[in-house]
Formats: C-alpha cells, sequence, structure tokens
C-alpha cells in the first residue's frame, strides 16, 4: 500500500466502498475508483486487493 494517512485513508475507504457495493462487471474496476476516489493506478489496484480481502474475510 502507499505510504502516508492520507493515501492509506483513501485507499481503505476506496477498499471498504468497492467491497460492499455490487459493480457493475462491465465497469473496469481501476478507472471507477480512481476517477470517484481520487487515486492513482497503483493505489487503485491496492483498494481493489483490499476490497477482495474484505469479501473473503466475510465469508
Amino acid at each position: 500500500m502507499t505510504e502516508g494517512n492520507h493515501d492509506n485513508f483513501k485507499v481503505r475507504e476506496a477498499a471498504a466502498w468497492y467491497a460492499i457495493n455490487p459493480i457493475d462487471n462491465r465497469q473496469p474496476a481501476i478507472p471507477l475508483l480512481r476517477e470517484r476516489f481520487g487515486l492513482t493506478a497503483l493505489e487503485a489496484c491496492d483498494a481493489v486487493k483490499e476490497a477482495h480481502i474484505i469479501r473473503a474475510r466475510s465469508l
């Protein structure tokens, strides 16, 4: 994950949102998260990874 509290918060917030909100599979996740949360490409990838972990833990 990226360094810094502000960036970490944005990534965690995006991950939590992505984990609990159904997304239309026709829309790519990375551009969606970048636009919605103002993330870099790397941060958006980290958010997707964290969202998958959150979903796996909820099963």
